[in-house]
């Protein structure tokens, strides 16, 4: 609740008197050291006006009627400015009097308020076009907001109209220095703020889009993959610890369907189909795109599939980046394994380093755009493409 104070105060317009010697009187209302003045529509005799008291005298005939009027004005003031703390944590001078004056003002929202709206709709969308993953990065994404507003402005949600491009650079520049984000994940967070203005604005609660003049920084992709020196040696591998084992397992077969983490886990013999070519094929849906994938089964996954009879044993993710970590570290693999690596190895060592089309790379991984595979593997491409263009030329000398 915002705890600033109102002054009210009652004054005569002294240029102003009518034909019986009376002065108009006026109501000044003081918030965050803003003014709003109004006419009460009640006339006084200036010389019984006792400024100090903010009453008229008794001197006055109606001094009866105009005190009780005055006490009522500042009365339904003060409740219109009660009313108002309970409703928003910021508002003016003219939403004050405006709530006075019982007029229907549309309640301006808050950041923080769209984000609650915002999540609860899409909560009862979880299952049918929203993943709750998803849902829980919006969470997240709303208190690292949350906490920039505290830290930035030292209270506790902000109007959607204060909004600005300067409001946006300080957010990225605090989640850079003082939550120590990557670019990479400062750009994926303001992506979900800026769909939270989007949202705001197709609601009708916001007019200007403040990311219109923001460009994120690019980041360069930096591609981690087992090649296939690496990939051979963590094959032929045994783990004395059965943990490691079976993450190593898991691991490799991943390396040899592309199929991401929240796939493998839950991935069952229902989800092993005879194809067109009478080969085993991996038919489900990616959870992140939502989108149908079919990657054929390759010995070497076939293999890992029969040892675990169509059941993989569930680890965490979490826990499982950690295991790999020990795996690397073990097989002095310098690199940062994580499941996702696995995906990465599929596209690269397995599959483009194998002369297979891009297209059938982007296809095989459930990308729902070609652009997205292109801007990931562009590179492994360039240098296959070097490769071929060199024993090419050794053929034409």
């Amino acid at each position: 609740m915002n705890i600033s104070t109102i002054h009210i105060l009652f004054l005569i317009q002294r240029n102003k008197i009518n034909k019986r010697g009376d002065t108009p009187m006026r109501c000044r209302i003081t918030y965050n050291k803003q003014r709003k003045d109004f006419s009460t529509g009640l006339f006084i005799n200036p010389n019984y006006w006792d400024s100090k008291k903010q009453k008229l005298l008794n001197k006055a005939e109606n001094y009866k009627i105009v005190n009780t009027q005055l006490s009522f004005i500042n009365q339904k003031i003060n409740e219109a400015f009660l009313l108002l703390q309970l409703q928003q944590n910021d508002f003016s001078v003219d939403d004050i009097y405006s709530q006075y004056k019982g007029e229907n003002t549309r309640v301006e929202k808050t950041l923080l308020e769209l984000y609650d709206i915002h999540n609860e709709q899409t909560k009862k969308l979880i299952g049918i076009d929203f993943k709750e993953v998803s849902w829980n990065r919006y969470v997240e994404n709303k208190r690292k907001v949350e906490k920039f507003i505290k830290f930035k402005y030292k209270r506790n949600d902000i109007k959607l109209n204060k909004l600005d491009l300067k409001f946006i650079k300080d957010l990225e520049y605090y989640f850079k220095t003082e939550l120590s984000l990557s670019q990479a994940t400062i750009n994926r967070s303001l992506q979900r703020l800026k769909k939270i203005i989007a949202f705001a604005i197709a609601e009708n609660y916001l007019q200007v889009n403040p990311f219109i003049l923001y460009k994120p920084p690019k980041v360069k992709i930096r591609l981690v993959y087992l090649n296939q020196k690496e990939l051979s040696k963590l094959e032929k591998y045994t783990f004395n610890q059965n943990r490691l084992q079976q993450v190593k397992d898991l691991f490799v077969f991943c390396c040899y369907t592309g199929l991401a983490y929240q796939e493998m886990t839950t991935l069952t013999k229902k989800h092993i189909k005879i194809g067109f070519d009478n080969n085993k094929w991996i038919e489900m849906y990616r959870q992140k795109t939502n989108s149908k994938i079919s990657v054929p089964i390759l010995p070497k996954a076939e293999k890992i599939l029969l040892k675990y009879n169509f059941n993989f044993p569930k680890i965490s993710n979490q826990r499982f980046n950690s295991y790999l970590k020990e795996i690397a570290d073990i097989l002095g693999i310098d690199k940062r394994l994580i499941h996702h690596v696995g995906r990465k190895t599929f596209a690269t060592t397995v599959l483009l380093n194998n002369g297979v089309s891009m297209e059938v790379v982007s296809e095989l991984l459930g990308h729902s755009r070609l652009q997205i595979t292109q801007e990931h593997y562009a590179k492994v491409m360039r240098t296959r493409v070097s490769e071929q263009i060199t024993v090419l030329k050794g053929k034409l000398e």
